[in-house]
């Protein structure tokens, strides 16, 4: 199944779309002023530890201390018995550590000892020596000769170890080679960083969301990764001549008029991944809660009458239903515990062929799943890695109004579609003058911290834009006056 990777970049933020056969499977989202953290190595300082709980705070230099449990601390193979935590770490101490889950909710960031560095076709363990293989490589044989191909490039005296990934199935030595010298340089600066800094400190920044696209999504289907901004298609291409050369050719500058994610029906993805209720094609329904727990996803025959049977109809209804609960799993960044409710089937084998459907389904799915039957209720329960927001609460933030009940986009979202909306206007119509009229806290938001990208955005189409403020409108609501 062909693949293509879409780009979108301005200054404030990076967009992603992985689309195959033409629909969106993947959306991701990196702000400039909050890019994620997992992957980040710290200097930190232990400022509690809390034996009860074994467990310990850090302060990494963050709003919120992050969270360190005795499970994620690496202690020696050879270590007999595991030590309480209270006799690894003293209150004060400076410790080396790595963020493996962002800041959720009211939760902080969570922290391991164990450092790993991703590179395009190892990750490297500088506390390990051993060498493990995705499980997504299955064949015995091939998993033997990547151990031996790797084996005989690292050095006798190695003190680490490392993880071959999925996309090194067919990778040759050199490119062996260069992963090893790129992760051995990255960690080698980390440690002497950690020797002249005082916590906290930051130091290693994980990749930029462009620059993960070309390391991490990138696979043998994929055939064209399009990027709409020339500054940005430079650094990426320099990026790939140095790190990624196989994904060089793939890189494509977008230069059309139409906005790139419009073109594609990205946009009208991106809405619909924000709503609560997805239409299936045969007139059935899903409706999808997310909570602080857990995600919860109905099924509903809703209009879907079937053409023989009643049971016919569940059936078919679930099969959809599978399909397209595994791709808004992926499109919405839902993690956690989720629980589906199919609708109840009699039939034992239409329950199997279901769940063989989901399983089938979910197997594109980058991210960790455990997936169990239907349990004596007739709900399938399963859960899915959670390391980064969701998309609704990148996107979005509680209805002040409904207190809370429900959602509706921030001012900054609401403030950069009117960015993009303004750059459409300009191309369609040749305006004296353009006018935004919005909410208070959004022509704030213009004023203040987004200022600069609407002076850009200005200078760009050669227009004047100006701002008046309307209380009565609602968080998301604006307009655009052509003067």
């Amino acid at each position: 199944m062909t693949e293509e990777i879409l780009i979108n970049f301005t200054p404030q933020e990076t967009r992603v779309a992985v689309m195959q056969q033409g629909v969106v499977q993947e959306l991701h989202i990196e702000r400039t002023a909050s890019r994620g953290l997992v992957g980040n190595v710290y200097l930190g300082r232990v400022v509690r530890i809390l034996p009860g709980m074994q467990s310990a705070f850090v302060e990494i230099g963050l709003e919120r201390t992050a969270f360190l449990h005795v499970a994620d601390i690496w202690q020696p193979r050879e270590t007999a018995t595991e030590r309480p935590i209270e006799r690894i770490l003293a209150e004060g101490q400076s410790i080396v550590v790595q963020v493996i889950k962002d800041p959720i909710g009211t939760k902080g960031a969570r922290l391991s000892t164990q450092i790993s560095i991703a590179g395009r076709m190892l990750v490297y363990l500088p506390q390990e020596k051993h060498i493990g293989i995705s499980q997504r490589i299955e064949s015995e044989a091939e998993r033997e000769a990547l151990r031996d191909k790797l084996t005989r490039l690292m050095p006798a005296d190695e003190k680490g170890g490392f993880i071959v990934r999925t996309m090194a199935e067919n990778a040759s030595e050199a490119e062996f080679a260069t992963d090893i010298a790129y992760l051995k340089k990255t960690w080698a600066d980390i440690r002497d960083r950690a020797r002249i800094s005082a916590p906290p400190s930051l130091l290693y920044q994980e990749l930029s969301l462009g620059q993960r696209v070309l390391r991490d999504f990138v696979n043998p289907e994929t055939t064209r990764i399009f990027i709409d901004s020339r500054e940005n298609f430079q650094k990426l291409t320099t990026f790939a001549e140095e790190y990624t050369p196989a994904v060089q050719s793939l890189l494509e500058h977008y230069t059309g008029q139409r906005p790139l994610f419009d073109l594609h029906g990205v946009e009208e993805e991106i809405q619909k991944a924000l709503a609560r209720r997805v239409d299936l094609k045969s007139g059935g329904y899903l409706i999808i809660d997310q909570t602080e727990a857990m995600t919860t996803i109905d099924v509903n025959t809703g209009g879907f009458v079937g053409v023989r049977n009643f049971d016919d109809t569940i059936f078919k209804t679930n099969l959809e239903a599978a399909v397209t609960i595994a791709r808004q799993l992926r499109l919405r960044n839902l993690g956690g515990i989720i629980i589906v409710d199919f609708i109840d089937m009699e039939n034992e084998e239409h329950k199997k062929a279901v769940l063989d459907e989901f399983n089938k389904a979910l197997a594109r799915d980058h991210t960790r799943l455990t997936v169990n039957g239907f349990t004596a209720l007739g709900l399938v329960e399963m859960t899915r890695k959670r390391t980064r927001e969701s998309l609704a609460h990148v996107l979005c933030m509680s209805c002040p109004t409904c207190g809370g009940r429900g959602e509706v986009k921030t001012a900054r979202t609401v403030a950069y579609e009117i960015l993009r909306e303004l750059l459409r206007e300009a191309r369609q119509f040749n305006a004296r003058e353009y006018r935004i009229l919005a909410g208070p806290e959004v022509v704030d938001l213009f004023l203040d911290e987004e200022s600069q990208s609407l002076a850009m955005l200005s200078d760009f189409i050669g227009k004047a834009v100006s701002l008046q403020s309307e209380p009565s409108y609602s968080p998301e609501q604006y307009d655009i006056v052509l003067m």
